[in-house]
């Protein structure tokens, strides 16, 4: 399928999508949008592909925020009829139930950095830079910035960033909490790469459920996580899936996976 604003390929079982508009640094628009929903649809269709990687084209930006130009002529009532943003969640973050990565590898500022706050796992380079400076536009975060943002690295942090706009690098984001790793700008997508083979490796049904147990801490109480937990363990318990681990594990060679 032709892409006009991202691209596209598979690497065995690891898809790879890279947002291609190095001349706007990447920026989000409506186009890159629906052009990510088709990628990450195909993407969760195809039974071989395990684990996908988003990047960003050229060495200055994952994603340097939405679309300035596109935004500014729109009224209140055209953001609000349109339900701006929501498909961002919809589409991609709750559709995808595959474990997927950000391989930020320069700005992720606005829509970049909660774009990559979307993912799974982010792995940063380390010439990343993250930020949510809407408020010097006059607007605040609207794609999950104040909401994902402190979850990720607390209140006081989250507070200070989007009341002014500063941005963070890699390495204070490792310290905080907002991604798993940093490594050289070169190697960023060898070990993005990587990961996700390693991931892709795993049995896929129990892939899908640990990444939901995961995300349920965020969003219960923990006696209800706790219980979630349990429960998915439950199911997990009666694939053959499950049979195959155990039984390679005590003769000591690895896993044959299925998906059943």
């Amino acid at each position: 399928m032709d892409f006009e604003t991202i691209r596209t390929e598979t690497r065995g079982p690891v898809a790879l999508v890279t947002l291609n508009r190095p001349e706007a640094l990447n920026a989000l628009n409506s186009r890159v949008l629906e052009e990510l929903i088709r990628a990450f649809a195909e993407f969760e269709a195809d039974p071989e592909q395990r684990c996908l990687v988003l990047t960003g084209a050229g060495d200055k930006a994952f994603a340097a925020g939405a679309d300035i130009k596109e935004m500014a002529a729109m009224a209140a009532a055209d953001f609000y009829a349109a339900d701006f943003f929501s498909r961002w969640t919809s589409h991609i973050v709750k559709a995808t139930r595959k474990p997927w990565i950000a391989a930020v590898n320069g700005f992720a500022l606005g829509g970049g950095c909660e774009l990559a706050m979307m993912a799974d796992i982010t792995i940063a380079a380390d010439t990343a830079r993250f930020g949510q400076p809407e408020i010097r536009l006059g607007v605040g975060p609207g794609m999950g910035g104040s909401q994902r943002l402190t979850r990720a690295i607390g209140k006081a942090k989250a507070m200070e960033m989007c009341l002014t706009g500063r941005m963070m690098d890699a390495s204070e984001a490792e310290r905080a909490g907002l991604v798993a790793r940093v490594v050289p700008r070169a190697q960023l997508l060898e070990e993005a790469l990587k990961l996700a083979e390693e991931i892709a490796a795993q049995p896929p049904l129990a892939a899908i459920a640990v990444k939901e147990m995961v995300n349920a801490a965020f969003e219960t109480t923990l006696e209800q996580g706790l219980i979630f937990e349990r429960r998915v363990f439950q199911v997990l318990a009666g694939t053959a899936d499950k049979a195959e681990g155990m039984a390679a594990f005590i003769a000591k060679r690895p896993g044959q996976w299925t998906g059943r």
